[in-house]
């Protein structure tokens, strides 16, 4: 298989066609993108990107302001809802989908079961949000199958714990939401819960704060978090929820859908994961797990826990972000991966998804222009995945000021909106700019390198940084090589152009078995053909663009 290339779309925002962005807009003012809008010239579009998956968040039914009663669907209280459109962290039943992405609510899951033929026919594979840590406050399962007992249907809510409850409680003390929501804004939508279960943040009171995660509820895996003599673990039994949760996740797997993201895996036991992750794959050998784990002390249970892939955020987006603005040097890079070179395959790069900041923003680069060369270091460098979140390719900014979500530099994940460079990209082309058609150019060049190349997706990685230390400020050089073919990736992270003088150590020449000599090399950025000559020790130089790169391949 070649490298795995996702493309994340924030689900209800991706394809919709209303343009009004009123600030805190509903449904009918600010409209929705829906399944439907996944036509198959767009995922067409999606697939000649270097797309392999497709990351559609939002899909299971969350928590929103919307009346959908006349559905059947129950109504949430507007003080526990975030935003108009509300979290899609905030699930208010496992077993259905967002009736907001349904062209016709009524037929929603076949819309998604559509959806989902759709993409595999496109030649592409399906990933969606599993949220294991936490529900929305008034969860309650409508969709559910005949027989299952939805969660905390059985709990003894007059226990803090216990291994056989869905949920924590605060006995005898009713949900206080005083530091979330005044008497006077709540008006006639006084929330209610008696008694107060622990919030998803692992918030165990019954007083959450504003940067609570207050909206979600906090499920039960066994671990008991405040025993008196600290965190204790309670798996044998099995707890109830270990089965309920691992029954959702065969539900969506037996839809065809081929991979989890798992919300906030670390803060759902290890020991879960183990027993979930066989369960499903012996059933489904080829779903893949992703696992959003931020602890790097940590990454390895979760692996040996059975996900496939977790989130290298804090090591390496981390510093490529600080090296494209300037903070740190780009030879930082290479003990990022050094860190993790044990479990290097399993390690998902990105430069951007819906918790962070737009590179375009003023909260990050400013410019799209300057993330280039962290984009081609973080594509090409592994064989690890890469990930690129929907209007990264073509500049968006996440500058606007949707609702709840204010002007943070990221795209709202709470409002009904439209986020520009995606209707101009995807839904009213004619009105594309120069530069987010050029912008989008260098991405699907850079992706189609790193999904096709099997330079990168098989090859050798070979780092020169070690003996490149006069280049190391600003730019970042490696070798990738498969068989006779050898990439040369150099990528400038200045503002200036440069004339980088690359060598290429003995140690590279013998180890990969590169032939001494001239060679043609195509630029497959730009197409410009050149001949380099590869001497073991010796410079090659290399011109390199303001936030540009080249990806000469060699056929030896």
């Amino acid at each position: 298989m070649g490298k795995i290339i996702i493309y994340q779309i924030f689900t209800r925002l991706f394809g919709n066609r209303t343009t009004a962005c009123i600030e805190s807009g509903t449904l009918e003012e600010n409209g929705c993108g829906k399944f439907d809008d996944f036509t198959p010239t767009v995922l067409k579009r999606i697939k000649d990107m270097g797309v392999t998956h497709l990351w559609y968040t939002g899909v299971i039914r969350h928590a929103t302001a919307t009346d959908y009663s006349k559905y059947g669907i129950p109504c949430q209280n507007p003080s526990v809802v975030k935003g108009k459109a509300g979290s899609p962290y905030a699930i208010t039943d496992y077993y259905d989908v967002d009736p907001d992405l349904a062209s016709d609510v009524e037929r929603r899951m076949e819309e998604f079961e559509a959806l989902v033929e759709r993409t595999h026919k496109a030649g592409m594979k399906v990933i969606m949000d599993f949220v294991p840590n936490h529900v929305a406050r008034q969860y309650k399962s409508v969709c559910r199958p005949d027989g299952v007992r939805d969660l905390g249907e059985d709990d003894n809510k007059g226990m803090h714990f216990s291994t056989v409850n869905n949920f924590y409680y605060c006995p005898d003390c009713a949900l206080d939401l005083s530091d979330v929501v005044s008497s006077a804004d709540a008006g006639d939508n006084t929330y209610m819960e008696c008694p107060a279960k622990a919030t998803g943040n692992d918030c165990f009171g019954n007083r959450p704060g504003r940067n609570d995660w207050y909206e979600t509820v906090k499920l039960n895996y066994g671990v008991d978090y405040c025993d008196a003599g600290g965190r204790s673990f309670h798996f044998d039994p099995i707890p109830d929820t270990w089965n309920k949760m691992t029954d959702i996740l065969l539900f969506w797997a037996a839809k065809g859908v081929d991979g989890f993201r798992c919300d906030m895996a670390e803060m759902v036991p290890a020991a879960f994961w183990t027993w979930a992750t066989d369960k499903v794959k012996y059933r489904y050998p080829d779903k893949i797990f992703i696992g959003e784990v931020y602890d790097p002390n940590r990454y390895r249970d979760y692996i040996g826990a059975g996900f496939d892939y977790l989130y290298d955020k804090v090591g390496m987006y981390d510093c490529v972000r600080d090296v494209i603005c300037g903070r740190r040097r780009a030879s930082d890079i290479t003990y990022m991966w050094q860190a993790t070179d044990d479990i290097r395959s399993h390690m998902l790069y990105f430069l951007e998804n819906h918790d962070e900041q737009r590179i375009a923003s003023d909260f990050f680069a400013g410019d799209a222009e300057k993330g280039i060369p962290g984009l081609i270091v973080s594509a090409l460098m592994q064989k690890n995945p890469f990930m690129v979140y929907a209007g990264q390719e073509f500049g968006e900014r996440g500058m606007d000021k949707e609702g709840f979500s204010g002007v943070d530099g990221r795209t709202t994940i709470f409002d009904y909106w439209t986020v520009g460079t995606l209707y101009r990209g995807f839904v009213n082309r004619r009105k594309q700019t120069v530069a987010e058609k050029h912008l989008y150019d260098i991405y699907a060049k850079v992706l189609n390198v790193a999904a096709n190349e099997k330079a990168v997706s098989e090859g050798e990685f070979f780092d020169l940084m070690y003996v490149n230390g006069h280049i190391a400020d600003r730019q970042y050089a490696f070798i990738r090589k498969a068989g006779n073919e050898l990439l040369l990736v150099v990528a400038n992270f200045s503002d200036k152009p440069v004339v980088a003088d690359v060598v290429i150590p003995r140690h590279a020449v013998d180890y990969l078995r590169i032939d001494e000599n001239n060679h043609e090399a195509v630029d497959m950025l730009s197409g410009d053909k050149c001949v380099l000559k590869v001497k073991a020790d010796a410079p090659v130089s290399v011109s390199l663009e303001p936030y540009g790169g080249k990806i000469y391949k060699i056929n030896l």
